[in-house]
């Protein structure tokens, strides 16, 4: 016999139909939560409202303003609208992906006795150094924000030990530990295609690709920066990237005034073409310093590419010997890159798929669901099981 079903409502900003990682992981975890015989319900902000059932379960759109100079960012901003929606909702738990505007939802849960988790996406830190706090101030501003985050919710998942760091520096003990997955069946290194890998390249040796939001906190002008350190190093090497975001004109405009070999494709929405070019690429750059996961670059480790990351996120932790770190510097990256080379192509790739396969959805969802005491309602038969991979 299973455990009864359980309402998980799910919070969550900074959705669009562009974003990467976190609609990717939200989609993945519903499905899960389906799977494993939950109700789960997503409410994000959006231009309208709306409410439809989906293969993640029921997804509620909120109308929320547009946050200046994001690339589109949403806000659930109306409290009083979410609040009753979440009266009605009723729910069994609370997940929310939102440790700032929405933190008074973990409040409201305690009244509510409702077991609620906030999912740590992001440091606290981190994202404030990138925007250019100084290090001792970002520190003591996200220790002040995360002992009330800390105490608002039941419970603070943190998908790496990078990430749960900044909740032990301030001696939080209701944080846990849950990896994100990867789709291991549509990420895989039978992708890889001579031609396509070819038509990007476009007569260079090193294809690199970039997967990533443009935008200040994800430094994709790092990408350029080792770019053109390699070329300068007699590395003939020609960059992609996928995505988009506020930063992608000035970047477009750099690369052509430095005559970089970049080609930008903006948002890929077809998640069969994406997984094609990452599973081409030589190496996959990931420079964001303050990334707690990376599911990008995950992606890119199933399709078999290995992964050249910022050795200040926490990448290092997921990418291990599948790849290499470099500190937030051109010529570190350009290095780490050229390391990466130095290893025989069957071998690095064989490394890649090997490391991305100890990260399963199934795995992630079953972690998820022990953060919110939620047993399965029944055994996942085989159908489901294929579904959660």
């Amino acid at each position: 016999m299973g455990a009864r079903p359980l309402r998980i409502v799910r919070l969550a900003n900074f959705v669009t139909p562009t974003s990467g990682g976190l609609r990717t992981a939200l989609d993945r975890l519903g499905r899960g939560y389906r799977a494993a015989g939950h109700d789960p319900v997503l409410v994000v902000p959006g231009d309208v409202a709306s409410d439809e059932e989906t293969a993640q379960g029921r997804v509620i759109t909120l109308p929320g303003p547009e946050l200046p100079g994001t690339g589109g960012y949403r806000v659930l901003a109306d409290r009083r609208r979410l609040r009753r929606l979440l009266e009605g909702l009723a729910p069994d738990r609370l997940e929310v992906s939102d440790r700032t505007t929405l933190r008074w939802t973990g409040e409201w849960a305690r009244r509510a006795r409702v077991p609620s988790v906030m999912v740590s996406h992001e440091t606290a830190d981190g994202v404030l150094r990138t925007w250019g706090v100084p290090a001792a101030v970002a520190a003591r501003t996200a220790d002040r924000l995360n002992r009330r985050t800390a105490w608002a919710y039941s419970r603070i998942v943190c998908t790496t030990e990078w990430a749960e760091r900044e909740f032990v520096r301030i001696g939080a003990r209701n944080v846990v530990r849950a990896p994100l997955g990867v789709d291991l069946d549509r990420c895989r290194p039978g992708r890889r295609s001579t031609v396509l890998r070819a038509r990007y390249a476009d007569g260079e040796r090193v294809l690199l690709v970039l997967c990533s939001r443009l935008s200040v906190e994800k430094r994709p002008g790092t990408a350029l920066d080792a770019l053109a350190e390699l070329r300068a190093l007699g590395v003939r090497a020609a960059l992609v990237v996928a995505g988009d975001g506020p930063l992608r004109a000035a970047l477009e405009r750099r690369a052509r005034e430095q005559r970089l070999p970049v080609r930008f494709l903006g948002h890929v929405a077809d998640p069969e073409a994406l997984a094609d070019l990452q599973a081409a690429a030589d190496v996959c750059l990931a420079p964001g310093p303050a990334e707690t996961f990376g599911l990008a670059a995950l992606e890119a480790l199933a399709c078999g590419t290995p992964v050249v990351c910022s050795a200040s996120s926490a990448l290092p932790e997921v990418v291990a010997d599948a790849g290499a770190c470099a500190a937030d510097d051109p010529a570190s990256f350009a290095r780490a890159v050229r390391t990466v080379l130095d290893r025989p192509d069957d071998e690095r790739r064989t490394a890649a798929r090997a490391r991305a396969e100890l990260f399963s959805w199934s795995r992630a969802t079953t972690a998820f669901l022990t953060a919110h005491d939620a047993a399965p309602t029944a055994a996942v038969g085989r159908a489901s099981r294929e579904t959660l991979r």
